[in-house]
């Protein structure tokens, strides 16, 4: 059972943190004077701060100054720090724990690849960060997802080569990135959106046992091949 190891995204996945950031970025486009709606914040999904601010700001149609940027980006972070620092475990999703526990029974390690910097401190908040074997975060990576590398990372924590680990994820981009890096993809969510990976469960309750056994036998058949 030592053949397999899994990476698991954070928001969406593990527990929900979108909606704090909506709250934090609608914080902001108020201040700015115009309209942040649910259906804008699925544009910054997946996306970097710096990214996701540089949208809001054309959503607005406002222009400001780098200084200013750096400015907000700060002030929405902190906004966003303050809803994570009343998380508690009662806001992990639906089936991860038992998932965990069937991952633990079955000897596989697990490790976080997401790319929260506050990634840490979320597992912490929600009494999870002990359980995993590594994280790594947007601390530790250079490039964002679909670039495989925050996946690639995960792996080298592992001690595993990339086929032979299994990637949980709810964001296109992260379902491109786990194909990109040759492991297998496991979409988290709606199927139509995340049709590209390996597997689609529209959530972790739907995970059994014997497709956790199934994954390692799949692993030790690219291994034989």
């Amino acid at each position: 059972m030592k053949k397999i190891g899994v990476i698991f995204d954070l928001d969406g996945v593990i527990v929900d943190t979108a909606k704090y950031h909506f709250l934090a970025w609608k914080d902001l486009a108020d201040h700015l004077g115009f309209e942040f709606t649910e259906a804008h914040n699925e544009l910054l999904k997946g996306v970097s701060r710096v990214r996701s601010l540089e949208i809001l700001l054309d959503i607005g149609k406002v222009e400001i100054s780098d200084e200013k940027k750096q400015e907000y980006l700060i002030s929405k972070n902190s906004h966003y720090l303050e809803y994570i620092n009343k998380m508690g475990s009662e806001e992990i999703l639906p089936g991860v724990n038992e998932l965990l526990d069937t991952l633990d029974n079955l000897g596989i390690k697990y490790v976080l690849g997401s790319a929260s910097k506050n990634a840490p401190l979320i597992l912490k908040q929600v009494n999870l960060f002990e359980r995993f074997a590594g994280i790594v975060d947007g601390n530790s990576v250079s490039k964002a997802k679909p670039d495989p590398e925050v996946f690639l990372i995960g792996a080298k924590k592992l001690n595993l080569q990339p086929e032979h680990c299994v990637v949980f994820e709810d964001a296109i981009a992260g379902v491109e990135a786990a194909n990109k890096a040759n492991m297998i993809s496991i979409g988290v969510g709606d199927e139509k959106i995340l049709h590209e990976a390996d597997f689609n469960f529209e959530n972790l309750t739907e995970i059994s046992d014997d497709f956790v056994k199934g994954l390692v036998k799949r692993t030790k058949a690219i291994e034989h091949r």
